[in-house]
């Protein structure tokens, strides 16, 4: 009786597809093609938020990535999952070369900072674009934007074309869904552009006229298309030329009569309000002077609720570059004095604080005008209440580590707030004298001049704990410096600044002269130099009566103080600034002819290019000389642990299932030759039944054989193993009384296992993958791992 040839339907989660590579068809690759110039134009309206073609690089680079990873993992036949791996792991080591060259390795190669800023810039990048101003060039993942959207949409389009439209040709609307990543791609670089369009009648008329054609000539017409009619392909013809022409002739009346003006014209850029950078303004401390000599008697604000002793903060500065003091740049430390953050419902509170109750503080705004909105300690609550920033109050920014605040619009006449804020309590020196400095991050200071170390050294003496080496410097300071604020009416000259070289200047000279601005700079350069973080706050100090009543505040109360944080205290204030003016006659410094040996600083009468500079440039012609290193967000840690995380669910149980597996496998090959060979079979059911094979319970091998042969997919290129001569050589080594070789057992085994290869094969990736998670042991392997193995193993009588 003859054996049916016929091959069953595939069991369950597989899927019949031919041997080898799925090569795309000409069709394929035409749709391809005409997908990624549509892309391409898309990508070109970026030009205008870069300034230039320096973006086409990486929006090359993801366009070539994502259509070669579409195409080959197509060919390889990969399922969802593979292609997506292998599209991620493509996107990290082609972006390095394209996207920030200068991280990378020789320019080519993936590091730690490019695959970092590759990371970054896929999540902030879109954010960076619409919030620098243009052109954007920094920072260095910014190329990352255009790199990042011409992959996905390549990979999108291609895999589209590759796997949906081919088995599909007839559905017109497929066509017009594979256009979708290609017209998002297009409005993206139109939101996210400027005022200014980069060709956009050009670009406009060919993409409609690229998209047109290739919808009409992808779509058959009555089943005739591939029928190689040569009056309907001229028809064809005629008609594409005529749907270019007259899109040509329309789409260039429209863009000449109907496009909108160059300053009407709809972006997210004008939409978005950018995020506050005081670095964007020059250092409060460097206008210090302004307060002192310009707006000495001008009303600036009027306060009600202080009390005696109370301090307006202003800004709190802890950076310092060499040529001033300033905030932390948000780049350089996301929790930094210069990272401001919207105001919600609640305002944080601050990290380290001792807090004293404090009366609401109403302040209303006279004639100062500024970004920095003067308070009291640090704000429980706080309300704009008149003026028009009352409307303003989603331009409020609140730093919690430093208690200050910003209104990004700024300040003006007539505006007013209340706030409830807390103080910070001021205990005494001998209440401080056990107590340790809290261990504070804060940017290191660059560019200091020796003395400033060597004086701190000098005047902290043999003082053992921090408050009294810092308490004996203020008290030099105090006792033994002059203040003047350089103004006419002062006894003798003051220079402003309070760069390395002024500050040399008020150690070395021969008396110490200055204000709050020199003595303030120069009491935390001291207290850093000994290693206690310091910072510099600027506000205001006016004359307080008892009662409360309404204090004005004038440009002659300006001050500035240093604060040192405490271990379970808060940050506490010193005051280095000298309250004597009269400086006696005998010790007016004389002008000599002859330089000062100790002056570090290039004489001022050479005109140094920096002195042409505002503060705000100068840190900018800094940041420049000296990039700090990268600096990795504690997010991207947690990114990478997360992924790392879902790797590990998802290999860790296939490596456990592997190594199950594997001494499954190396029990059933130990023992007789009759062991084995029935081990051999037991192997093959086990593994096909992971693969989804049916495999039937209580049947001979010789019907089970059968059985599993029907189920294979059979196709033309690959034939089903013949597993009935298989179960006949392992049924012929059980059952025979001969002493068989161990050779033939290893046949049986390596038959066995070439049969377990050929249904891997056939079966779908996802048939596949599932598999190494299955575990599938034989009743004969269950009692062979529960029982002692004895020295003569029975012979088996079962089939």
């Amino acid at each position: 009786m003859s054996t049916a040839t016929t091959a069953a339907p595939a069991p369950a989660g597989t899927t019949e597809r031919p041997r080898g590579l799925a090569l795309p068809t000409g069709r394929t690759w035409f749709d391809v093609s005409v997908l990624l110039v549509l892309a391409l134009l898309g990508v070109l309206g970026f030009a205008p938020s870069y300034g230039g073609y320096s973006f086409l690089l990486a929006g090359l680079g993801g366009l070539v990535l994502g259509a070669v990873t579409g195409v080959l993992t197509t060919m390889l036949r990969l399922g969802g999952l593979l292609t997506f791996v292998a599209a991620v792991v493509g996107y990290f080591l082609v972006g390095s070369a394209v996207a920030v060259p200068s991280l990378a390795l020789f320019g080519v190669l993936p590091s730690l900072p490019s695959l970092a800023a590759l990371a970054v810039g896929t999540v902030f990048g879109w954010t960076d674009l619409l919030t620098l101003s243009t052109p954007v060039g920094a920072p260095a993942y910014i190329a990352v934007v255009p790199y990042a959207s011409s992959w996905i949409v390549a990979l999108v389009s291609t895999l589209l074309a590759t796997r949906w439209l081919a088995r599909r040709p007839r559905a017109a609307w497929r066509f017009g869904v594979a256009l979708v990543p290609a017209v998002v791609l297009y409005l993206a670089g139109i939101l996210f552009g400027t005022q200014e369009a980069y060709q956009a009648g050009i670009r406009g008329i060919v993409f409609a006229v690229l998209a047109l054609v290739w919808l009409g000539w992808r779509q058959p017409v009555g089943g005739v298309a591939a029928s190689g009619d040569t009056s309907l392909r001229r028809r064809k013809v005629l008609g594409s030329a005529a749907v270019i022409a007259l899109a040509a002739v329309v789409g260039g009346a429209a863009g000449f009569w109907f496009s909108p003006a160059k300053d009407e014209r709809f972006v997210l850029r004008d939409e978005i309000e950018p995020p506050f950078d005081p670095l964007d303004y020059p250092s409060p401390l460097a206008g210090f002077r302004h307060f002192t000599k310009q707006v000495t008697d001008e009303e600036l604000f009027r306060v009600s609720g202080l009390e005696p002793g109370d301090r307006i903060r202003m800004a709190t500065l802890d950076s310092f570059t060499g040529k001033l003091w300033n905030v932390t740049g948000a780049a350089a430390s996301t929790a930094g004095s210069g990272s401001f953050e919207l105001v919600g419902r609640s305002i944080p509170r601050a990290p380290l604080l001792t807090p004293v109750a404090h009366d609401d503080v109403e302040v209303t705004i006279l004639g100062y005008q500024d970004v920095w909105i003067p308070g009291v300690g640090y704000p429980r609550d706080f309300q704009l209440t008149g003026g028009e920033a009352a409307s303003r109050s989603d331009d409020l920014r609140y730093n919690a580590a430093t208690g200050s605040m910003v209104l990004t619009s700024g300040l003006r006449a007539g505006d007013s707030y209340r706030l409830d804020p807390v103080t910070q309590e001021q205990p005494s020196v001998q209440e401080l004298a056990n107590v340790p400095v809290a261990a504070v991050e804060l940017p290191p200071v660059e560019k200091v001049p020796d003395v400033v170390a060597s004086k701190a050294q000098e005047w902290a003496g043999a003082s053992a704990s921090p408050v009294d080496q810092l308490e004996a410097i203020r008290l030099v300071l105090t006792r033994d410096g002059f203040l003047s604020h350089g103004r006419a009416s002062d006894t003798v000259p003051s220079r402003a600044g309070h760069g390395a070289d002024r500050i040399s200047e008020l150690l070395e000279g021969t008396q110490m002269i200055g204000d709050q601005e020199q003595y303030a700079s120069a009491f935390a350069l001291m207290a850093r130099s000994l290693g206690y973080p310091a910072r510099i706050v600027m506000g205001f100090a006016p004359e307080v009566a008892e009662g409360g009543a309404a204090v004005t505040v004038t440009g002659d109360d300006v001050t500035a103080w240093v604060e040192v944080p405490f271990e379970g205290v808060g940050w506490v204030a010193f005051d280095p600034t000298p309250d004597e003016t009269d400086i006696p006659q005998d010790q007016v410094p004389k002008p000599k002819s002859e330089p000062q040996p100790q002056v570090r600083q290039p004489p001022r009468a050479e005109k140094d290019a920096e002195d042409l500079l505002t503060p705000v440039e100068l840190e900018e012609q800094e940041s420049e000389e000296d990039d700090p290193l990268l600096v990795i967000p504690a997010w991207v840690w947690g990114v990478g642990i997360g992924i790392l995380s879902l790797a590990a669910l998802l290999f860790v149980p296939m490596l456990v299932v592997a190594l199950v597996k594997a001494r499954r496998m190396r029990k059933r090959r130990s023992g007789p030759v009759a062991d084995q060979a029935a081990g051999a079979w037991e192997e093959l059911t086990d593994r096909y039944s992971e693969l989804g094979y049916t495999v039937p319970p209580r049947l001979t091998r010789s019907m089970l054989a059968t059985r599993l042969e029907t189920q294979f997919p059979a196709t033309e290129e690959q034939a089903p193993p013949d597993l009935r001569v298989l179960a006949a050589e392992a049924d012929e080594l059980v059952f025979s009384d001969r002493e068989a070789e161990p050779a033939e057992a290893d046949a049986v085994w390596g038959r066995a296992l070439d049969a377990v290869a050929a249904a891997r094969a056939s079966a779908s990736t996802r048939v596949r993958l599932l598999s190494r998670y299955r575990i599938r042991a034989g009743r004969d392997l269950v009692a062979r791992l529960t029982t002692t193995p004895t020295t003569t193993a029975p012979r088996r009588t079962d089939s």
